[in-house]
């Protein structure tokens, strides 16, 4: 087969492609995998040198994507943990399969 004859990228893919590439994504991702709720400050324990500003993009892209979701606790004073949703969850498999092709790889 040629390649003018293969088919298109789904554009699905691309999209979860470009979501999942964009830089402290996967870290974020896998962070929340390990620790189920995760708070902001944590993220940025864990994340050692991601700006707060970035952190705060991502966090927003993620739950657009609707791959995080955002709680407010009912406190004082109030706080906010992340979690994975369903999709988030199903998400962790793509991540197991990037870490054992990167680990076979060298």
């Amino acid at each position: 087969m040629r390649c003018n004859q293969c088919r298109p990228l789904p554009e699905e893919v691309a999209r979860a492609a470009d979501l999942l590439g964009r830089r402290w994504a996967l870290a974020i991702l896998w962070a929340a995998a390990e620790a189920g709720a995760v708070r902001f400050n944590e993220f940025k324990q864990t994340l050692e040198g991601i700006p707060p500003r970035t952190l705060a993009a991502r966090l927003n892209e993620l739950e657009e994507a609707g791959v995080l979701e955002r709680q407010v606790l009912d406190s004082r004073p109030p706080r906010v943990e992340y979690r994975l949703t369903e999709a988030g969850r199903r998400l962790r498999y793509v991540i197991e399969a990037l870490s054992a092709y990167a680990a076979s790889a060298g």
